[in-house]
């Protein structure tokens, strides 16, 4: 029973007692009178003990109630707080991260930040990955682990970069750790790194089902023939290797249920772009994805289906001054007033033929605008991972002879 109903009962009570002792007859002996005064004083000191004990409960209650309210306030709050700190780092990772650790939703160490992007509830797996590709320092344990479980491993964390130079990082990075965890596999960082590639390349030319030419056992163990610091590694590892990939492909993580993700492993570049519209000239935000010499735009980033695709075959790139700043735009080079080869999806899910004669393109700064520049101009005419693949090899290659 609750204490108030309690209270309330006694107090209820104690009135009637007090009530019956006032018509007690006034033929009662001094001594009778006395004691009945004592008794009545008593009881009165009783209902004044009874609303004090009564005033200090609901006191208390009251406080139990606002320090209730005022944690479930504060708790949604934060979870607000988290919502917005999770959209911010989906948009632009370090600013994320630094929203949250100045509202202390996360600690500025290592190991919170990486049990942050671990756990990932709610994080885009390309920004992941793009955050990581702008950090040196990876702690997963890959001790007694084969080249092909670690990198199975590694890779489910998050989506690898487009950009090049991060995807460098991460796998020098990668290669650094994993030579750490299992000293004398190889002789050098330099031999995990080119074979964590060509890893990859393999898993991406055996199970993607728009290359037809599928490499053999053979062709893989001589594309990594002297990459031992000169030397060859072992044909059974090489083979063990290749039937590994070839048997179960390697499990790429999905963004937020984005089944594209697949088709989109590895591209060359990606991010948010402002892009002028065709009919009605107004500059509308996008996300952009570079690869298989083809541009691809987005309204967002889990979209399961792009908004436009812009092959990217017989185009130019030129840089183009105009009210937005940083821009540039694709173009058919001698042909002003033809309509470039691009689809994309109407509000109604139609799929037209696009109506460009040029796509204008405005990126956040002039550094962004020059890099997508380049990596464009290298998707029309080349592939710049088998480029950044070679470097290493040759890096390799001119160690041997010296």
């Amino acid at each position: 029973m609750p204490k108030n109903i309690y209270l309330d009962g006694v107090t209820v009570l104690t009135h009637h007692f007090l009530c019956y002792l006032s018509s007690v007859p006034d033929d009662l002996t001094p001594e009778e009178q006395q004691e009945l005064e004592n008794i009545r004083r008593r009881k009165q000191e009783l209902l004044e003990d009874i609303q004090r004990l009564k005033d200090e409960i609901a006191e208390v209650t009251s406080e139990i109630e606002n320090l209730g309210s005022t944690e479930e306030r504060k708790n949604m709050q934060r979870n607000k707080q988290v919502a917005m700190g999770r959209k911010k780092f989906n948009m632009d990772p370090k600013k994320g991260i630094q929203f949250m650790i100045e509202n202390d939703l996360l600690k500025n160490t290592s190991s919170d930040i990486a049990q942050f992007l671990y756990k990932g509830e709610g994080l885009n797996k390309t920004a992941i990955g793009d955050y990581l590709g702008e950090r040196d320092e990876f702690n997963i344990q890959f001790t007694d682990l084969n080249l092909v479980q670690a990198l199975r491993q590694f890779l489910w964390s998050f989506r690898l970069p487009g950009e090049a130079q991060k995807i460098d990082r991460m796998m020098e990075a990668f290669a650094q750790r994993y030579c750490q965890c299992n000293s004398g596999v190889f002789q050098s960082t330099d031999t995990c790194y080119i074979l964590s590639f060509a890893i990859i390349m393999l898993n991406t030319s055996l199970h993607n089902p728009n290359v037809k030419d599928k490499p053999t056992v053979e062709r893989f163990i001589s594309m990594n023939r002297g990459i031992n610091d000169g030397g060859d590694l072992p044909e059974d590892l090489l083979r063990n290797l290749y039937e590994s990939i070839k048997n179960e492909p390697f499990k790429i993580p999905e963004d937020d249920g984005n089944d594209l993700t697949h088709t989109f492993f590895n591209p060359d570049r990606e991010g948010w772009l402002l892009k002028l519209g065709g009919r009605v000239k107004t500059w509308k935000r996008r996300w952009f994805i570079l690869t298989d010499n083809c541009l691809y735009y987005f309204e967002y980033t889990t979209d399961k289906e792009p908004r436009g695709i812009i092959p990217l075959e017989n185009l130019g790139i030129r840089e183009v001054e105009d009210k937005k700043p940083n821009c540039f735009e694709l173009y058919i080079p001698d042909n002003k007033d033809q309509v470039i080869k691009a689809c994309k999806t109407e509000a109604d899910g139609r799929v037209v033929e696009g109506n460009h004669t040029f796509y204008r393109i405005s990126a956040p700064t002039a550094e962004e605008k020059d890099e997508w520049m380049n990596s464009i101009k290298a998707a029309i005419s080349r592939d710049p991972f088998y480029e950044m693949l070679a470097a290493r090899k040759k890096k390799v290659s001119s160690m041997k002879r010296h």
